[in-house]
């Protein structure tokens, strides 16, 4: 007797052998199917992880169907959200408890915690995958985690008030962190472990995104409804591109031709082109849209609508909406590895 077992975002399992055998052989596939993926099997698809303020939770989504394949407990009120390189683990900001949740992505269960700067919002991953990083709002702080030892080694303080997000340079020399209460950039140099430089922004700077080559960063200033092109090289603004309002979440295509930026107030994304700095596309979405990632093939855009409990999907190369998948309460963003 020949078995075939197909999982759509799995390779195939072929078992042979009399039907005692396959019906072991289901039971014990179906039971370490019913989270993630066989042990050394690679998944063809990556999973989507969104952290959900209200529900406290983590939705995972399967990025093969566009389905919502399981819920993570995660403290209270989970916002910014890394990804470790080798997929075992999640790294989200618990801000009422003023922490790093560890989750253990196989058990779906938190496995550890890390005291940071009080209210935790944005989290980062180095290129390396060596440090996970967490912007503290008001202590005005970014904490460095090393993730071969999940403690906290040290913690840089901002110039600038109110910190958000931080996102790492592709080469991992710069760290840029978005200070909303100061509308700048503050700039880490994480050879010598301090700022040195703040760039002046519009008002209220939020999302971040570097180009592949790691020449420009694009950040948005919500208020402004602007986006800045910022030249890493000089720190110097060269381009403003006007976006929908209240324009907050940036992500980058992995080919870097293409930078997205969710507007809260408009419902939309704005696709940008980034030969020409001009926006090409702007496509509806969920009611407010906040945080975004893209898959490694650059092909979806997976959108966390704060008010509509959902995530919408954007086919990129149509630049429409493929699907909407209903999350938890609230969602703050989403990241994929």
């Amino acid at each position: 007797m020949t078995l075939h077992l197909v999982r759509k975002n799995a390779s195939t399992v072929v078992a042979t052998g009399g039907a005692l055998r396959s019906a072991i052989l289901i039971g014990a596939v179906l039971s370490t199917l019913s989270f993630g993926l066989l042990p050394g099997i690679a998944s063809a698809s990556p999973f989507a992880y969104v952290p959900n303020e209200k529900s406290g939770t983590i939705s995972v989504i399967d990025t093969a169907s566009d389905t919502v394949i399981g819920e993570i407990k995660a403290g209270t009120k989970p916002r910014g959200l890394a990804v470790r390189h080798d997929g075992k683990s999640l790294y989200v900001s618990d801000q009422p408890t003023n922490s790093l949740l560890i989750v253990d992505v196989g058990t779906r269960g938190v496995v550890g915690s890390v005291s940071v700067g009080e209210s935790p919002e944005g989290v980062g991953i180095a290129p390396a995958g060596d440090w996970i990083v967490a912007a503290s709002e008001i202590t005005n702080s970014v904490n460095f985690i090393s993730t071969a030892t999940n403690k906290q080694e040290f913690i840089i303080k901002t110039k600038g008030k109110n910190p958000e997000h931080a996102e790492f340079s592709p080469d991992g020399k710069w760290l840029y962190v978005s200070a909303e209460e100061a509308d700048s950039i503050d700039i880490i140099d994480m050879t010598k472990r301090e700022q040195v430089d703040l760039v002046k922004l519009g008002r209220r700077p939020r999302g971040i995104a570097f180009t592949p080559d790691g020449t420009r960063a694009y950040i948005a200033a919500e208020l402004e409804s602007m986006v800045y092109v910022v030249d890493v090289a000089t720190h110097k603004v060269i381009a403003q591109v006007k976006a929908g309002t209240f324009s907050n979440g940036v992500t980058m295509a992995p080919n870097g031709k293409r930078v997205y930026i969710s507007n809260g107030k408009d419902f939309t994304v704005s696709v940008i082109d980034t030969d020409t700095n001009t926006v090409v596309a702007t496509v509806p979405v969920g009611k407010r849209p906040w945080n975004m990632a893209i898959t490694p093939d650059g092909k979806k855009l997976y959108v966390a609508n704060g008010r509509s409990n959902s995530v919408s999907v954007i086919d990129t190369d149509t630049n429409l909406v493929k699907a909407e998948i209903p999350v938890g309460a609230l969602p703050w963003g989403v990241a994929i590895r």
